[in-house]
């Protein structure tokens, strides 16, 4: 039997899913809190291209599956087999969203626990500069990660 792991982060944000929908899909908010810039809006079976500040390349991103404020998934792994970013919506009673963010599947060996702990601080990370530019208007992402343009890049650029 073959075990897979999966990264996993979730927060509350105190906006209506429609806006923070929007903030995931659309490069122009996301360069306020995740990317420097990308080509386009993400959506289903479109590839797009994020470039991250911290690195010299753009990684392509395809969109997967897209359902209206609700649920998000897309593939950066460069085509790996079996690696997908979902993100699920769900509205609260007192208008916030929790958003949820699963990506799958690492191996359960040591390389795949190392990336499954890293892509797990980067949602992390992704969940808490969008709690902050959605409620707040702040970029906690500026100058973050400075420290690593001189880092050789790594496969995985969330974290």
């Amino acid at each position: 039997m073959n075990k897979t792991l999966s990264a996993k982060a979730s927060i509350q944000i105190q906006k209506p899913k429609e806006q923070v929908f929007d903030a995931i899909i659309s490069p122009e908010k996301m360069n306020h809190y995740f990317i420097e810039h990308g080509t386009g809006r993400l959506e289903t079976g479109k590839i797009v291209q994020w470039k991250f500040p911290e690195f010299e390349d753009q990684f392509p991103v395809t969109g997967q599956q897209i359902n209206q404020n609700e649920y998000i998934s897309f593939d950066w792994s460069g085509g790996a087999e079996g690696m997908l970013v979902e993100i699920f919506l769900e509205s609260q009673a007192d208008g916030s969203t929790v958003v949820r963010i699963k990506e799958s599947q690492m191996t359960a060996d040591e390389n795949g626990i190392q990336q499954a702990i890293g892509q797990t601080e980067g949602w992390a990370n992704f969940l808490a500069c969008l709690k902050a530019y959605l409620e707040y208007g702040i970029n906690l992402r500026m100058g973050a990660f400075d420290f690593m343009k001189n880092i050789k890049q790594t496969s995985d650029p969330i974290t």
